[in-house]
């Protein structure tokens, strides 16, 4: 889908939040008909060897002993 038009006060409030996270590269992607967020800290994503459900509903994803990314769900219900 085409973005036509923009909240950019939203995108400040990303923003902020993210000034507070750990000083590292990561991207993101969010199926929204899943409604689940994609973290991930390398570019290409890394393939998970491990995998850990929190209480929270976030998947935390390991290579190793190595968080390579988190997956969030049910965003849109927190």
């Amino acid at each position: 889908m085409a973005v036509t038009s923009i909240d950019l006060q939203s995108y400040l409030q990303l923003a902020k939040v993210v000034s507070y996270l750990p000083k590292q590269d990561f991207w993101t992607a969010y199926d929204a008909e899943a409604d689940v967020l994609y973290i991930n800290f390398h570019q290409p994503a890394l393939s998970a060897d491990d995998s850990e459900l929190t209480d929270d509903d976030i998947i935390i994803r390991y290579q190793g002993d190595e968080i390579i990314g988190l997956t969030i769900l049910n965003v849109t219900k927190r």
